[in-house]
């Protein structure tokens, strides 16, 4: 099982699941043409997704079209189920840099054939994931440049203050349906701008105040 640190501290949690949220930033709705949801559009990665600072997402073969999304993600640090908005920051021990690797082309054919997403956003190696940081250092995780380059050029640029659901009101809703548990992870959703890699390319992904993480694609 992937464990995550607390940087530094010697503190590591194993994860356990990745709950995600789509759909979260207006511009990046109005990109890809869905329509705004009225309840919130969640989905799982497997821990066996995860990768590292500096190591490699690998594109499956039944795939043509491979997009990043970079993320804010938030470390739960203890049990929770259906916590109310107030206590909810409480149980958040940190936040990081994440990468929703996501499969378009195989995402676009399941949604017309109205199946799951998990092929698409699951594989392994889908999610590059940074060390993270106690969330007493982020005063505010809702002003947070958030950022993310392709061989050097910026394609996503933008700041969490723009998500439409903020992570009191995310971390209700997730563990109305999901119990939360220590090491589990939220995405919080990706700004405008995603777009294809291919092999070769080197991405760099930055979150204000928490860090940066880097990844190749091969």
């Amino acid at each position: 099982m992937y464990s995550v640190r607390l940087a530094g501290t010697e503190k590591n949690y194993r994860v356990g699941k990745i709950v995600c949220l789509a759909r979260n930033y207006s511009e990046h709705i109005k990109e890809l043409g869905n329509e705004v949801p009225d309840k919130p559009v969640l989905f799982i990665k497997p821990s066996s997704s995860i990768i590292g600072h500096r190591e490699s997402v690998v594109i499956p073969s039944y795939s043509g079209d491979c997009h990043h999304e970079v993320e804010l993600a938030v470390l739960i640090g203890k049990w929770g189920k259906n916590i109310s908005e107030q206590k909810a920051l409480s149980h958040v021990a940190g936040y990081g840099v994440a990468i929703d690797m996501t499969l378009r082309d195989v995402q676009n054919t399941l949604k017309e054939k109205g199946l799951p997403w998990e092929v698409a956003k699951g594989f392994d190696t889908a999610c590059p994931l940074s060390e993270f940081i106690s969330a007493d250092q982020v005063p505010d995780p809702h002003d947070l440049h958030i950022s993310l380059q392709v061989n050097g050029e910026t394609r996503q640029d933008s700041s969490t203050a723009c998500m439409m659901r903020r992570i009191p009101a995310i971390i209700r809703d997730v563990s109305e349906i999901f119990t939360l548990e220590e090491g589990d992870i939220i995405l919080t959703g990706t700004p405008a701008g995603v777009g294809p890699v291919v092999c070769g390319d080197k991405m760099r992904a930055e979150i204000e105040k928490v860090g940066s993480l880097e990844v190749a694609v091969q």
